[in-house]
């Protein structure tokens, strides 16, 4: 695919089971321990990602943990198997929340934070764990743990010299996909935007290695490889003021991504909703997390911090959302 073959695989791709191996109901709410509904509703999200859960729900990855001290793969485990396992309608996520600033060294106990952040942070540390007594490995070699392999995936960017056409191809691997949603009113609006070609003139030019020299170029994002799970981040937030895009935008139960992919020929890669993530209020720095998501049983909840509620799928995709998760 024009990428480098990885010189290890960390984790069997065979081993990975996508259907849900255990049906059953939602499990345990979350007790919210101050400001922590941005974590609480993350973290429900993770729990009902059927990859992710199976693996974690087996204890495979305990039973041979070498690691010494902190291990961000053991505290998902022990917090995946307490929340489906528990007799109680709500426990409290300590296995997460007492090691929350390893997680990210500015997390704050009892200060909201941005739910995409804090994902972001819950992932990149429980791929770090799938790393640990690994030495220098290349790019492609990282990609072969079981979380990069559940949620990561590659972009392709293409430059094109309008030149003389030569074409230079690189790529960059990915854990989620940002959309922006300023000019968008659904999300297949937005992926399209994300796939369009945006030119490089004036102060952006290009240096092209056969014109040798600085030139005029197009340059386009594709998806090059999908991942299992897709995570959309829809950008509600502005950057510098915290305010927020408050508005609908339309996101589909079933998604295609073939679309938006470096070969658009081919079957349909097609996506279902699991979790929905939800955030109501003004600003990134107040307001409330909370989410949606598909439980083994096929049924739909909404969970708010220790509530879970039986839904429907039309409640579900009338929401403001925030981040949306995808399975393949």
């Amino acid at each position: 695919e024009g990428m480098a073959p990885p010189q290890r695989i960390l984790f069997p791709p065979e081993k990975i089971c996508m259907d849900w191996q255990q049906r059953q109901g939602a499990g345990a709410g979350l007790h919210n321990l101050g400001n922590m509904c941005f974590l609480n509703s993350v973290l429900q999200c993770l729990t009902y990602t059927p990859p992710l859960a199976n693996y974690l729900l087996s204890r495979e990855h305990s039973l041979s943990c070498h690691q010494q001290g902190f291990c961000m793969m053991c505290r998902m485990e022990d917090h995946v198997n307490k929340v489906m396992h528990s007799s109680y309608s709500a426990i409290h996520p300590w296995a997460v929340i007492s090691v929350l600033t390893r997680i990210g060294e500015h997390f704050q106990l009892g200060r909201q934070e941005d739910a995409h952040e804090f994902l972001r942070y819950t992932v990149d540390a429980m791929q770090r764990a799938c790393l640990s007594g690994t030495s220098e490995l290349d790019m492609s070699s990282q990609a072969t743990t079981i979380i990069h392999q559940i949620f990561g995936g590659f972009l392709r960017s293409r430059v094109t010299c309008l030149s003389c056409k030569a074409v230079s191809d690189s790529y960059e691997a990915f854990l989620d996909v940002p959309l922006d949603i300023e000019a968008a009113s659904s999300v297949t609006a937005a992926l399209e935007d994300f796939v369009k070609p945006e030119q490089l003139d004036g102060e952006n030019c290009f240096k092209c290695d056969r014109c040798d020299k600085m030139v005029a170029a197009s340059k386009r994002f594709t998806i090059h490889r999908a991942p299992k799970v897709l995570t959309a981040c829809l950008k509600r937030f502005e950057d510098f003021t915290g305010g927020k895009i408050s508005k609908v935008v339309v996101y589909p139960e079933y998604l295609d991504l073939r679309p938006y992919m470096s070969q658009t020929a081919g079957e349909p890669l097609i996506y279902s909703l699991y979790a929905v993530l939800v955030h109501s209020g003004d600003s990134c720095h107040s307001g409330h997390y909370f989410c949606y998501t598909k439980a083994s049983n096929g049924l739909w909840y909404e969970i708010d911090d220790t509530s879970v509620d039986c839904c429907d799928i039309d409640t579900v995709l009338q929401q403001e959302a925030y981040l949306l998760f995808y399975v393949r």
